[in-house]
This record gives structure tokens, sequence and C-alpha cells, in this order.
């Protein structure tokens, strides 16, 4: 891939892949440092594709399950650390908590983490990543009416979850 092609594709979609990598691993430095690596990776290996749009989806797809390792390594080794230590189990704050102030925006990301990974995949890509049906279907691997479902799903569970938790987020 020509320096000019890879440098105008990093400049379009290394926003939406830090959005999506953010929303999962909840930390601004890992959400950067899996962009930068999923970037490497695609120029270490001087991969080749159709068009930028099949190096979009390459990238989301890398970017997601790149996150989603993290997420799940974070989550062993607090639980790890609690037990090693004893530690009382609260939830510790993260890059997000601390940034994020107003109370409705963290009602939102505890009933976005209580979702099913297929759904709440599939919710981040199209609010944060701001993907459309069609761009998440591919990135995913899936149709694109099966991406319409798992959104659909995805909206009324969380709707759910807030109700029951009492939020007052409309």
């Amino acid at each position: 891939m020509p320096m000019t092609e890879f440098r105008k594709l990093y400049e379009t979609v290394f926003p939406i892949l830090f959005k999506v990598a953010y929303r999962i691993a909840t930390s601004e430095e890992a959400a950067e440092d899996l962009c930068q690596e999923a970037f490497f990776r695609l120029y270490e290996k001087n991969m080749v594709f159709p068009n930028s749009e099949e190096a979009k989806y390459w990238l989301i797809r890398v970017v997601k399950n790149a996150a989603l390792n993290y997420a799940k390594r974070k989550d062993r080794e607090r639980k790890a650390y609690q037990k090693a230590f004893r530690e009382d189990i609260r939830l510790e704050k993260t890059g997000e908590q601390v940034l994020i102030n107003q109370e409705t925006q963290r009602e939102v990301q505890e009933a976005l983490e209580k979702l099913p990974e297929n759904l709440r995949i599939v919710l981040i890509l199209k609010e944060y990543g701001e993907l459309n049906y069609k761009e998440i279907g591919r990135a995913l691997g899936i149709s694109e009416g099966n991406v319409k479902v798992r959104v659909f799903r995805a909206r009324e569970r969380l709707a759910g979850l807030l109700s029951k938790d009492g939020s007052h987020v409309s």
C-alpha cells in the first residue's frame, strides 16, 4: 500500500476505530494502543485490499477483537488481584468514569456492559463507531438484516435495563 494511501486511510478510519476500542476497553491509552497496533499490522504485512472500504472493515474487525481481548484480560487481572488480596469487590473507576461526569452517561455505560457481547458490539459500532447497518454487517461478517435485528434487540434490552434500574435516561 503506498504511503499516501496508507496515510489517508489512517486519517479517515482512526477516529472510528478509536471510538469502538474506547467503548470496549474503557481506556483511552489502551484504545489508542490497540488502534496503532492494527495499523502497524496492516502496514507490516503490506496487505492489499481491493479498495479502502475493505481495509476499513478489516481494521474494524481487528480492533474490535483486540479490544474485547484486552477487556477480558483486564477483568481477569482485576478478579485475580481481588482474590489474592481479598479486597472489597467494588467497581473500580475506569478512565471513562473519571472523564464522564454526567450521571446519565454512567448509567447507559453500565447497562451497555450488561448486554450480551453480540448485541453490545453491534450497538457500539452503530452508535459510537457511527457505522451504518451495511458497514457493520461487513465488519462482523453477518447480513445487514441480522445487524438490524441485533441493533433493535440491543436497544430494547438496553431500554429495559435502564427502566428496571430506575434510571432517568430518556
